[in-house]
């Protein structure tokens, strides 16, 4: 197969990958939200509603699409590219298993969350280009959250760099393979150390992919949709697509960075050759359950107000990022060689 050839056959590949998570993810969401909220979701179209999401896409792709007369046109179409286009880049670095994925990147880690920074300025773009004041004021927050939080969700990943001494994803995961005393995994989370780690990088992440209870850009409560109120059919599709699969990508980052991606613990290696299939299946089944604690959170929490997330973001979670940066150099410098040789 011709370089050019691989290279269209992968994006394809993650394309679909990426249409086909939207939509399981769509429903799943219902069915979560419905559970947690004592109700049953979607039941009528298909078997417990399982083709209610497919008739939603039919929907939004015969819909008609309106373009309000005051926008700046060319900034409201190019928007939710802008948006789209980083969602799906976002998938090329994620290793599935040691063999499964689009490209590896030394610099993985870097390059994943760099592409999701990209789309809070589509969202931008699409709250200015619509003339809009809810619009706009939706854009302008979600420009803030970039500022505030992208700085606590990088520097809350820099532990795990200095400990596995890579920004390449699967190495990351080779680094937790292997159990402590032969009984507990050796994945980040059970490392105290890490844990207010992972808490500092679960909040950001839940603030960098718009999620309740900071989904600020389109809170209804005060701003109609936000960014999106003067969007209709595909155009709209495209910036929620987008936000569906940037919640699945935070959890299969975070399944990467803190759970031992594909590992299962106290697996040998004989397994996954005897099985090539359940590398993929073990990392995916982790994500999904990842997926459904940041909903569990979304269904569970109110929105806060602007002010508290702001004052989160600056006072609270950067300078717990920088402690916690100082606090693993200090271990892995003078206690991590006497910890390894005491464990083996």
């Amino acid at each position: 197969m011709s370089p050019t050839l691989a290279v269209i056959v992968r994006l394809v590949a993650v394309l679909g990958l990426m249409l086909t998570n939207g939509v399981v993810m769509i429903y799943l969401l219902r069915k979560v939200l419905g559970h947690l909220h004592i109700r049953l979701g979607p039941m009528h179209v298909g078997w417990h509603g399982l083709l209610q999401t497919v008739n939603d896409v039919l929907k939004l792709l015969t819909k008609e699409d309106l373009t309000p007369r005051a926008v700046d046109k060319v900034l409201f179409f190019l928007a939710p590219v802008v948006v789209f286009v980083p969602s799906l880049m976002a998938y090329l670095a994620l290793p599935f298993s040691e063999a499964l994925r689009a490209t590896r990147l030394e610099t993985g880690m870097l390059f994943t969350f760099a592409v999701l920074a990209i789309v809070p300025i589509g969202i931008l773009m699409a709250g200015w280009a619509s003339a809009n004041k809810w619009s706009l004021l939706g854009g302008m927050r979600a420009a803030a959250m970039q500022i505030a939080y992208e700085v606590p969700l990088l520097l809350s990943v820099l532990p795990i760099v200095m400990i596995a001494g890579t920004m390449e994803l699967g190495a990351v995961v080779d680094a937790q393979a292997g159990t402590w005393f032969g009984l507990v995994p050796r994945w980040f989370i059970t490392d105290p150390l890490l844990w207010p780690t992972f808490l500092i990088f679960l909040i950001s992440s839940l603030i960098e992919v718009n999620q309740t209870p900071f989904d600020m850009s389109e809170g209804e409560s005060e701003i109609v949709a936000g960014f999106a109120s003067e969007y209709s059919a595909m155009k709209f599709a495209l910036m929620f697509l987008s936000e569906f699969s940037n919640t699945f990508v935070v959890s299969a980052m975070g399944v990467t960075l803190f759970f031992g991606g594909w590992l299962l613990p106290w697996a040998p290696d004989s397994w996954y050759e005897a099985v090539p299939a359940l590398a993929p299946i073990v990392f995916l089944t982790k994500a999904y359950v990842g997926v459904v604690l940041l909903w569990w959170i979304r269904g569970t929490f109110p929105r806060v107000r602007i002010d508290q997330m702001m004052s989160l973001g600056w006072k609270r979670l950067i300078p717990a990022a920088l402690a916690m940066i100082l606090i693993t150099g200090v271990v892995q410098k003078l206690l991590a060689p006497v910890l390894y040789r005491a464990v083996g």
